[in-house]
């Protein structure tokens, strides 16, 4: 099994929800976030407002410095990770900053809370 997690564009979460769903995965937990990657961040700036330094401090202007995004999460058996992932890059790939970053982590278990059931049984295949 293996743990997915993908940070995308707030306004991609739609296409993505139906691309994988489409693709036999409905399965999926999301929640909104914030955060920014390495990209166009002047870490002296950053570090000089910190300090308070009011030249730093002007030129950061009122930016946000965390971006809104959404945070994608699913579990997937073995076999449909690489699905999930190209899904997943398929439908968020545009070729600019901000695209997001994908994840994936192994699971060592999982069990239905409902039925007590354990492994592979407990997840969407199809």
């Amino acid at each position: 099994m293996k743990a997915i997690m993908a940070i995308i564009r707030m306004n991609m979460m739609n296409k993505t929800k139906k691309a994988l769903s489409d693709a036999g995965i409905p399965s999926m937990t999301a929640k909104d976030v914030l955060g920014r990657g390495k990209g166009l961040v002047d870490y002296s700036l950053l570090e000089g407002a910190e300090k308070g330094y009011e030249e730093a401090i002007a030129q950061l202007g009122h930016s946000q410095r965390l971006i809104p995004k959404r945070l994608l999460f699913t579990v997937v058996p073995e076999k449909l990770k690489k699905k999930a992932v190209t899904t997943i890059i398929k439908v968020n790939q545009t070729g600019k900053s901000g695209d997001g970053k994908i994840f994936v982590m192994p699971v060592s278990g999982s069990i239905s809370v409902r039925t007590g059931e354990g492994g592979d049984k407990v997840l969407d295949e199809t």
